[in-house]
């Protein structure tokens, strides 16, 4: 999706809502001076003026250090100026700025939602940030077909049709959507497959499907289903059973044993996704539940989420950098980065009063296109489901913090097993995926004390290396990864991509001996001798009985015992890496598969490709063609086929 030079998402009246402005006056030391700081921050009150809107703070590289909203922006920006009443962690920022960019908005609304978009796109070291990867599932049923599909769904939701959702995990939509076909025997198949069955598939068979493709159902029938679906989604379950009971009582009063069978099996499907659900939430409708807990440093966000009466699961956010932070502004600022991807509802609990709880309200009501309300339950059931939240936030946290515990005990463990200085915080993970030399790519994984670093994972084409040369690969990647750094020691590269700027504590190698001595030679080549290395290889033997054997740059083999944490950590880093280079090669080889020699012709894209292909038949015949032929073919102007036969005939 594109996006503004604000970062914001594309918005129609996005001129009118959005004004942004960049300060030009610029420090240009990069160490840590709180004078220097202030009189960037000064410099930039100069020019504001008494409008809301949101501001970045930016250090001598550009990297965004902080993302503030403001009702009035000169106001709010005049008071880092005075460092003597704030806290030492907004101290450390102010030294750090250099420089600050401003958006004006039309409301504080309006500023509070920009504000929650730039911190999720430019994550701030200085800002609380919402840690999470993965998107959340939908179920869709959708509108764009006779006989509408019900399936799961991930990202921009563009199809047309119902959403149903959000579910906390893929394995509830799974399971809810599983029960759903049997329920309603939708069809889950995709439209491709829908038009070419000539006899129903085995989802008939098994009585999770009505076979509309085939004609066991009519358009009258299946609209049936599709509504009472709908029904059941939007809350109104009891009385989508009582319908099914009554239809099964008559079928069996007709004698019609195998209908009411199939509505037997129905029921049993409806009971089942109300008895899997663990939270009673009968009468509370649409609603997300939210209870924070704090410990030891740390906080844990709990989220049940609720949709018409049906609990659709749970999950657990533990946001970073909440420092000294009131624990009510986390929770708003988690609010408002978790309704980025998700609609809001119309009802939101929360176990306190939030920072500005009026004005969160209206910036999500604002998102939503319809009134939200937030509230702290003080009765009934939205009272028991916020117990709940509150019980499994302090049970999830604590749980956290015993696995934070065994986790740095094993790190403690890895540093003193490879000899090492400190326990390390960054820990890179290479691998090498190619069949026979073919499509070879490396891979970079990253691991921290937090766990996998999935956003600084990094792929490597290899581009020099020979034919099934696995040193030669790892060679290729590794002057790739540090060639930057050997230039720049102090990390100062002039890149904003954290991989090319941070040195590893650690780097572990999936090889032997010779992918070791090929990494260590080439950083030493490099002048670099200061970063751990260290290759783990399967042992003698591969079976139960085997051991990993870990190879040191100075030739030295180490081995653990089998049932060894610190072991079991280790495989998983390689196994993990392993996996991101085996997905990565297979779809490098799916690309390759339907790739076209057209495709190596400048200019030509997949629309001029398809209009060549439709008219000529073969990528062959197009080079073939004279250039008048080119010139009669659809869409492509006499620019464009000259361009495509100088192509062909280079050489005259």
């Amino acid at each position: 999706m594109s996006r503004t030079k604000a970062g914001s998402p594309p918005d129609p009246r996005g001129k009118e809502r959005f004004n942004e402005e960049r300060a030009a006056y610029t420090v240009a030391s990069a160490q840590p001076d709180l004078e220097a700081g202030i009189t960037a921050i000064r410099e930039t009150v100069k020019v504001l003026k008494p409008k809301p809107g949101v501001y970045r703070m930016l250090d001598t590289r550009g990297d965004v250090l902080y993302v503030g909203k403001a009702r009035s922006l000169k106001a709010r920006v005049a008071n880092y100026t005075q460092v003597k009443g704030l806290s030492n962690r907004l101290q450390r920022m102010i030294s750090q700025t250099r420089r600050m960019e401003i958006v004006t908005t039309n409301s504080e609304a309006e500023a509070l939602l920009l504000e929650a978009q730039l911190i999720k796109r430019y994550r701030p070291p200085f800002n609380v940030l919402l840690r999470d990867d993965k998107s959340f599932p939908f179920i869709l049923l959708r509108a764009d077909h006779t006989f509408p599909r019900i399936q799961k769904h991930r990202g921009a939701r563009k199809a047309k049709g119902n959403y149903y959702g959000p579910f906390a995990s893929a394995g509830s939509v799974n399971k809810t959507l599983n029960a759903l076909q049997k329920l309603f025997l939708l069809r889950s198949c995709t439209d491709s497959f829908f038009n070419n069955r000539d006899r129903p598939c085995l989802l008939y068979q098994i009585k999770r499907c009505s076979a509309p493709c085939v004609g066991r159902i009519d358009q009258q029938g299946y609209d049936s289903l599709v509504r009472e679906a709908k029904d059941f989604l939007g809350g109104k379950s009891s009385v989508v059973q009582a319908q099914i009971e009554k239809q099964m009582a008559k079928a069996a009063a007709d004698l019609d044993f195998e209908t009411a069978a199939i509505l037997r099996d129905r029921l049993r499907a409806a009971t089942f996704i109300q008895g899997s659900q663990a939270i009673n939430a009968q009468g509370v409708g649409d609603a997300d539940v939210f209870a924070l807990a704090a410990k030891g440093g740390q906080v844990g966000v709990q989220a049940f989420f609720i949709r018409g009466g049906q609990n659709w699961g749970h999950r657990t956010f533990y946001p970073r950098n909440t420092g000294d932070l009131d624990l009510a502004e986390v929770l708003s600022d988690v609010l408002l980065q978790f309704y980025e991807e998700v609609p809001p509802p119309r009802t939101i609990l929360v176990d306190r009063e939030l920072i500005e709880q009026e004005l969160v309200a209206e910036a999500l009501a604002e998102k939503a296109g319809h009134a939200v309300a937030i509230s702290i339950p003080q009765r009934g059931t939205r009272r028991k489901l916020m117990e709940q939240a509150q019980r499994n936030a302090v049970e999830a946290l604590d749980r956290r913090l015993a696995e934070s515990g065994t986790k740095a005990k094993i790190l403690r463990e890895l540093a003193e097993f490879l000899e090492l200085e400190d326990v390390p915080q960054r820990i890179e993970v290479y691998d090498n995926s190619h069949i026979q030399g073919d499509k070879a790519l490396g891979a970079m994984a990253v691991a921290s004390p937090e766990g996998f670093e999935k956003g600084q994972y990094r792929k490597f084409n290899i581009k020099t290396a020979q034919t099934n040369d696995d040193f030669g690969m790892m060679r290729e990647v590794m002057e790739r990864r540090f060639r930057n750094l050997a230039e720049n020691p102090d990390g100062d590269t002039g890149k904003k991509n954290s991989h090319e700027t941070v040195w590893p504590d650690l780097v572990l190698i999936d090889g032997g001996k010779g992918q070791m001595s090929s990494v260590r030679d080439t950083l030493e080549e490099m002048g670099i001798e200061d970063v751990p290395l260290i290759a783990i290889a399967k042992g003698p033997h591969h079976g139960r009985e085997g051991r990993e054997v870990f190879h040191f740059p100075d030739g030295r083999e180490k081995t653990l015992p089998v049932n060894s944490p610190l072991l079991f950590y280790l495989q998983t880093l390689r196994d993990e890496v392993h996996r991101y280079a085996i997905g990565a090669h297979r779809a490098k080889r799916s690309r390759a598969i339907t790739a076209s020699p057209l495709d190596e012709i400048p200019g030509i894209g997949p629309s001029r490709k398809r209009a060549l292909l439709l008219h000529f038949g073969t990528a062959g015949k197009v080079r073939a063609a004279a250039l008048e032929d080119l010139q009669r073919a659809p869409g492509i102007s006499e620019g464009v086929a000259q361009q495509i036969y100088d192509f062909y005939h280079a050489g005259g």
